[in-house]
């Protein structure tokens, strides 16, 4: 794993890079990046139409990486008013490994997730990611 941040812009990095960022599982997308990939994608209709919310169930996938054309949506929280937790976030992140290793996928580009918003400590943040991708052949680059 090569694992870099730096000061940028997410939304211009190279195209191979696939994105990833954290939502809720009610799809809000509301505030934060989140929001900005609706604006910019059409995320959340995206996400019903291929990920079905079945009879108000939103913790179906909690703990899951659900990819959208070039993204990956982490859904670390059922509601768009909760906070995610450490083991929500570590279960997404291996779901995430798991995904790009069948799929080869080897670049990653995310902003520092889960600590904007949602208000996990970026330190552990960061750690747990390392510990989840340290025996892959990935580059994953932060931006901040």
């Amino acid at each position: 794993m090569n694992f870099v941040e730096k000061q940028g812009n997410l939304f211009t990095s190279s195209p191979e890079y696939y994105f990833v960022h954290c939502i809720s599982g009610d799809y809000a997308l509301g505030a934060g990046i989140a929001k900005q990939f609706n604006k910019f994608y059409g995320m959340k209709d995206k996400l019903r139409k291929y990920y079905p919310i079945q009879n108000r169930n939103y913790n179906s996938y909690v703990g899951k990486a659900l990819l959208i054309d070039r993204t990956f949506n982490l859904v670390t929280k059922a509601r768009c008013y909760q906070k995610p937790t450490y083991e929500t976030l570590t279960e997404s992140l291996f779901d995430l490994r798991e995904q790009c290793e069948k799929r080869q996928i080897k670049k990653l580009a995310m902003p520092r997730i889960a600590s904007g918003l949602d208000k996990l400590c970026w330190s552990a943040v960061s750690a747990i990611l390392q510990s989840v991708f340290l025996n892959t052949d990935i580059d994953i680059v932060i931006f901040f």
